[in-house]
């Protein structure tokens, strides 16, 4: 039985109108009759040609097709003008929506193509498909049917199982997941009714409506906070624990720094040398030093941690790494992309401990101006190891433990700041929310993480660090006449319609954006960020800001680094938990030891790749956020909270809670003193009788109705004003 038979068998036919539709398509110069078209299709049967031939009516009546002559039919040449210009068949990536509707992103065609229920064939969310473009109708959208799989993004699902006397399902947690999985009973690896477990899909029969699929791994109890935070990782696919031969690989690894190895790299061990982390971090992959130099300048010395060194390339090690590309930081523990042995022991620069680092050195007077500069391999042995809030005190206070030091690089730091803003650095400050933990993982309070001086202080060594080192490699000279492939992190221009659309909503708002050059467009953006800040609408402004933008991803294509107005940019101070910094300490290495370029292509792919893992890892991330928002909520239902409208949107209106930043929906269902309807234009909602309107940046009062863990949603209701 053909293809198009057993879609017919059960009982699809709209796939059949698709399949006669795609026979005059491929054949825009060619008439057929019924038959022909029947037997193109393998269609053999009195009722489906009975149907056929309705069809063939129907098209003909849509002005798809037109009949030529009495019982002969041909595609009309305006269909075949649409398929001059539009591929009929494209590859793209899978936007899956709980509905079981589709749509395909891809880069062959200007709009997303929707894909109806029935013509996703089985087809999951991310996956890549090729797709068939049915002839675009007046008024409608692309419309297409996927005929062809060509790449699975996941087999893997978490979810709740449900074991019934025969069978059992997993019902997945993620929403974009259209159907449960089917496990039968010798597959269900002692998972129990109701525990959250890990299924791979195995078959996916074609007369089924699910797939086929085995228990992997039960994470246990649903609510459990290792069990829910070990379902986020499992979610986007990342490893719950290192294999065996990779914690093998690391243990192998001496601790102590060898005595030759010592002679290969210039000294720092004593020369004034600290690192500034978060208090409860545990990996310290980067280090400062300073010392005050006979010519009267300042040498500035940024140490990294030489990973390299320990992880060789193509060891089990290094393909771990590649393959998790980054370290993940979930509320209440780091993922890492290394085993501790690395990433807390070896290589991370712990204090009074000889430590083997990759430095970029810098020559400065004290207007930061750099009149030299050097990289290289060295060993360093820190002298303090400082948490932000104790340089923070420092530079507030001008005394303390090495504040000479400290307050001339916040010297140096703040000139280096200031400069990058006058050449067009955009001010993004990223709302960073942190929580209090109990032992068991359960939020006791909600924080904001403020970005201070300290902070800054880090930062604005770190970018001249990664920009210098991408400079020397990138950047055209007497002696750098090819620049060498190179792993650089790029950020690309706002694609000019987002940021119009960007431009009238903030007009909206009252903002005014200059968008008619680079320069004026930079410029006005940094006074909106400083314009809203304080107010209601700052986290949507911002946040709307920051999609309008491109995302930076990593590319041996250096086009800069719009957002940091950096011509050359890349990562090298992070090698412990990014794979990228990795990757430059060795192309870094072996050009500054005269080896030749490395393939572009190869390493183009290994750009991409370690941009999709930070992706990945950043909605882990928000993930574990989202859950312990909502659980931090579970016990506040019904009680009333001060809040500011952060969005609105045709099911209802988003609130956010001043103190503690939780976000939450306002159904317009809910809304029941008047019919509310959505304003698309003018960002608000507006009740019909009364003309109530609710617009974004109002402060309201909200109850708290609901706290859905499984969902990671939070339900409000406005409060009934006394």
């Amino acid at each position: 039985m053909s293809k198009l038979n057993r879609k017919q068998s059960n009982g699809s036919p709209n796939n059949l109108l698709n399949d006669v539709l795609r026979v005059f398509a491929n054949n825009p110069q060619q008439s057929f009759n019924y038959k022909q078209v029947a037997a193109q299709l393998n269609i053999n049967d009195r009722s489906n040609r009975q149907l056929m031939n309705i069809m063939l009516e129907d098209l003909v009546k849509s002005s798809a097709i037109f009949e030529e002559k009495r019982g002969k039919f041909r595609i009309n040449p305006a269909m075949v003008k649409f398929h001059s210009t539009q591929k009929s068949y494209i590859t793209g990536k899978v936007d899956m929506k709980n509905s079981g509707k589709a749509y395909i992103i891809s880069d062959e065609l200007a709009e997303d193509v929707e894909i109806a229920p029935n013509n996703t064939n089985r087809a999951l969310n991310g996956d890549i498909v090729k797709v068939f473009i049915f002839p675009k109708r007046k008024s409608r959208r692309t419309e297409g049917e996927i005929i062809e799989i060509v790449e699975r993004a996941k087999t893997k699902f978490v979810g709740i199982v449900k074991v019934y006397p025969k069978f059992a399902f997993l019902i997945p947690d993620t929403g974009s997941m259209p159907v449960d999985i089917f496990i039968p009973l010798e597959n269900i690896k002692k998972a129990k009714d109701g525990e959250k477990a890990i299924a791979e899909i195995i078959d996916w029969p074609e007369n089924s409506k699910n797939p086929f699929g085995k228990i992997t791994d039960v994470l246990g109890r649903p609510g459990d906070n290792n069990v829910e935070m070990n379902s986020i990782l499992a979610e986007f696919d990342f490893p719950l624990s290192f294999p065996k031969n990779v914690e093998a690989d690391a243990e192998r690894i001496p601790a102590e720094v060898p005595a030759s190895e010592i002679k290969n790299r210039r000294d720092f061990r004593k020369i004034t040398t600290f690192t500034v982390d978060p208090e409860d971090a545990k990996d310290f992959d980067d280090a400062l030093s300073i010392q005050w130099l006979p010519n009267g300048k300042i040498e500035v010395g940024v140490h990294i941690a030489d990973v390299s060194y320990y992880v060789k390339e193509g060891s089990p090690l290094d393909k771990e790494a590649y393959d998790r590309g980054t370290s993940i930081y979930l509320v209440d523990r780091v993922v890492p992309m290394l085993p501790e042995r690395l990433s807390n022991g070896v290589c991370s620069l712990s204090p009074h401990t000889d430590k083997l680092c990759f430095s970029a050195v810098f020559e400065m007077n004290e207007k930061a101006e750099i009149s030299d500069q050097w990289f290289g391999k060295t060993i360093i042995n820190s002298a303090r190891r400082f948490n932000y809030e104790e340089v923070q005190q420092i530079i507030e206070n001008g005394e303390g433990e090495l504040s000479k030091e400290i307050l001339t690089l916040n010297k140096l730091a703040v000139i280096l700041r200031n400069l990058r803003f006058k050449d067009g650095s955009i001010a993004f400050e990223t709302t960073e929310v942190k929580f209090r933990l109990d032992e068991n993982g359960k939020p006791l309070g909600v924080y904001i993480k403020e970005n201070k001086d300290s902070n800054k202080l880090i930062e604005d060594f770190m970018l001249l660090a990664n920009r210098k080192v991408a400079e020397m490699i990138g950047k055209p000279g007497d002696q750098n006449k090819n620049p060498k492939t190179f792993v650089y992190r790029i950020h690309d221009e706002p694609n000019p319609e987002k940021l119009s659309t960007f431009t009238a909503f903030v007009a909206k708002l009252g903002y005014k954006l200059k968008i008619q050059s680079r320069k004026s467009t930079i410029d006005s953006l940094n006074k909106l960020l400083e314009d809203v800040n304080g107010k209601g609408e700052q986290n949507m402004v911002e946040s709307l800001a920051v999609r309008t933008m491109a995302k930076a991803i990593y590319s041996t294509n250096n086009i800069g680094h719009y957002g940091l107005s950096f011509k050359y940019y890349t990562h090298f101070t992070s090698p412990i938990r990014r794979y990228p910094d990795l990757l430059v300490h060795r192309l870094l290495f072996d050009y500054l030891n005269a080896k030749p370029s490395v393939s572009k292509d190869v390493y183009e792919d290994l750009c991409k790749h370690s941009s999709e893992m930070e992706k990945k890892a950043a909605e882990a991330e928000r993930a574990s956020v989202k859950y312990k928002q909502v659980e931090f909520m579970q016990d506040k239902v019904g009680k009333d909270f001060d809040a500011v409208i952060s969005g609105v949107s045709k099911w209802g209106i988003f609130v956010e809670i001043k103190e503690n930043k939780c976000e939450g929906l306002v159904s317009l269902r809910d809304m029941d003193d008047d019919y509310y309807y959505l304003d698309e234009e003018n960002y608000c909602v507006i009740g019909q009788r009364h003309n109530k309107i609710y617009k974004l940046g109002d402060n309201v009062r909200i109850t708290v109705k609901k706290a859905n863990l499984a969902k990671k949603q939070l339900d409000f209701v406005f409060a009934e004003v006394n």
